[in-house]
């Protein structure tokens, strides 16, 4: 193992992408993971996307990153969420085929050129001068690199908990990391200690569907991807089903609370705030008598059934009556039982928005080590961990993705300058500018990253610019195409259920109208374009009144951005500041006025002096 560039350790989500995109910038990478066979693995939710989420897989295709791709080819139904609401809350999700994914991921990482893949532990970091110099593993090889990416999951001193029973193990009974936080923690890390979990799966067969509502995948065919590469039969997609819990359901996890570990106190951890166990539901909304659950499969290869939103850490015997508390469930045979996890995690104040840490140069971190959860915020930082070490290593300007420019800049952006306390979920309302960062329009916002970095295919970017001359070329020829209130177009006006015209007016502008789609213009104008440029116009016209005020609030959000911190200030000299601000203010150690704007206890009369301060040049 002479002359690598790049370590990557973990083979998740985040590490996945992470060693792809530096493999694919030149970048000679090592990828380590315990078990090869569990590359990619999905360890909870057979799903990728959902709300924000389903963002941030677009935005990992628009940059030139795998998820998209992948999620393509192992999705077994595939729905757009929201469709009846605004485009900022619109996002796609795909029920995944959880033998495929992983399969796909692994073939595509091994025909990556510049890397390879090594099982093994990783248990110490070698470090000199606040640098990383390699990795070493459990068995005393050690390894030498220019930079390591840390993606461990949930794997840092994991261990397995079902109502007082506490198993060290991660996800599936594999060995977990057991030196390596302590390793972090001798080298001034804060650590962390969270919780998440997972619902037990059902044997199908078991299970009477009849008394369940049938969910089924759309009509229209969709993808994650910008290739637009559909690999699923859409007349042919696996169903979800929906169930709600019972009272019964509800009495017995009243009486059984303290037999949970959560509840016994047998948490150390934090769980995740947005995605909480069944008990804890039951507790915490109280007022509540039923909870939805989706039963959704898991392979096309298998017959497990995941109940998602009935995660628990109830022992096995209470979770065989939980189970059999549900409709259609009475007679289910549960396959394999509900657990929560427990993991060590780092302090996520303690690393840069480039993803490097900010205590030992080169050390980079992604995905649940940094304190969130999903498989997508995940990938995201993955992505941008790789593709900033490899960036460095090139002494190249790192990329650092702003709110306003994408939900994985939301997300990281959350990270650095807020932290966390318990698993950060990425939700739409996090983001003050989520009506510019929609799910149509992740690759008008990032493919010229992806090209400039390199991680992007020509053959997608020569796509993208295909499209914005479409769009260009259509959106012109609506603004000049007019319409009068002739008697033949007030009759087909009436006919789509809009009201005639007074007085003439442009294509353009009769889209504005709520009840008017850009498909039903085709009596007046041919449409002979993708779905994609369609849908981008149409967007465009009736919201862009919105889009231009989110837009302007964007740039008065970039003045900010643009006024930088000098990396040299003493904030121990900026006078008449308040203690709680200078005291966060040398904890974050912000970059810029902008994210100094967003941290916690830092108000506007602080901000305010500190600008003053640096327009004087006086830092020291």
């Amino acid at each position: 193992m002479n002359n690598i560039d790049v370590i990557v350790v973990g083979g998740g989500h985040a590490g996945c992408e992470a060693a792809y995109a530096s493999a694919t910038l030149g970048k000679k990478t090592l990828l380590i993971t315990s078990n090869i066979n569990n590359i990619a693995d999905m360890p909870c939710n057979p799903s990728i996307g959902g709300p924000a989420k389903g963002i941030v897989v677009r935005e990992i295709d628009a940059l030139g990153g795998l998820m998209g791709k992948i999620a393509d080819r192992g999705a077994i139904q595939v729905k757009m969420l929201n469709t009846k609401k605004g485009p900022a809350v619109r996002a796609l999700r795909a029920q995944e085929d959880k033998a495929v994914y992983p399969k796909e991921m692994l073939k595509e990482l091994k025909a990556t050129k510049n890397l390879d893949i090594l099982e093994g532990m990783v248990e110490k970091l070698l470090i000199k001068n606040k640098q990383v110099q390699g990795i070493e593993l459990d068995n005393g090889e050690k390894i030498s690199s220019k930079a390591v990416i840390l993606t461990t999951g949930t794997y840092l001193k994991a261990c397995i908990l079902r109502g007082a029973k506490k198993t060290p193990s991660g996800p599936h009974g594999e060995k977990e990391s057991k030196n390596l936080s302590n390793d972090l923690k001798k080298l001034g890390f804060n650590i962390l200690r969270l919780k998440t979990g997972t619902p037990p799966r059902i044997e199908k067969s078991t299970i009477d569907f009849s008394k369940a509502k049938l969910e089924e995948g759309d009509k229209e065919k969709r993808t994650f991807s910008f290739t637009n590469k559909c690999f699923y039969d859409v007349n042919n997609q696996v169903p979800c089903h929906l169930i709600y819990t019972t009272e019964e359901t509800h009495k017995i996890i009243n009486k059984n609370l303290e037999r949970s570990s959560m509840y016994g106190g047998y948490v150390e951890g934090i769980g995740p705030r947005y995605c909480p166990s069944i008990e804890d539901k039951v507790v915490r909304f109280s007022d509540k008598s039923r909870h939805q659950l989706f039963l959704e499969p898991e392979s096309l290869s298998y017959d497990d059934i995941y109940i998602q939103g009935f995660s628990t850490s109830m022992p096995e015997d209470v979770q065989e009556k939980l189970v059999h508390s549900l409709p259609g469930l009475e007679k289910a045979k549960i396959n394999k039982y509900a657990y929560a996890i427990e993991y060590d995690a780092i302090d996520s104040k303690q690393i840069k928005r480039t993803l490097e840490t900010k205590l030992i140069e080169n050390l980079y971190t992604a995905g649940q080590i940094n304190g969130t959860s999903g498989y997508e915020e995940a990938a995201g930082q993955g992505l941008i961990a790789g593709v900033n070490a490899s960036l460095k290593l090139d002494n190249k300007e790192p990329l650092i993705l702003r709110r306003d420019e994408a939900y994985i800049g939301v997300l990281i952006d959350d990270l650095v300058t807020k932290g966390v306390k318990d698993p950060y979920r990425l939700l739409t309302s996090r983001a003050e500018y989520r009506l510019l960062l929609r799910h149509d329009n992740a690759d008008i916002r990032l493919s010229e990253y992806g090209k400039k970095i390199g991680l992007l295919k020509n053959s997608q970017y020569q796509d993208f610019k295909k499209k914005i001359k479409d769009i260009e070329e259509l959106t012109k020829k609506l603004k000049e195409t007019r319409i009068t209130p002739k008697k033949e177009v007030n009759n087909y006006l009436e006919r789509i259920n809009t009201t005639p015209l007074k007085e003439g007016l442009s294509l353009y502008e009769l889209i504005k109208r709520p009840e008017v789609e850009i498909k039903k213009l085709e009596n007046f104008i041919e449409l002979n374009y993708d779905f994609e440029v369609l849908e981008q116009i149409e967007i465009n016209a009736k919201y862009e009144g919105y889009i231009r005020k989110a837009l302007k609030e964007a740039k008065k959000m970039l003045a900010l951005e643009e006024k930088k911190i000098p990396e040299e200030i003493n904030y121990n000299k900026v006078p008449n500041i308040a203690s709680e601000a200078r005291q966060k203010l040398k904890e974050i150690k912000p970059t810029t006025i902008g994210q100094a704007t967003r941290i916690s206890g830092v108000n506007p009369a602080d901000i305010a002096v500190l600008s003053v301060y640096i327009r004087r040049g006086k830092y020291e």
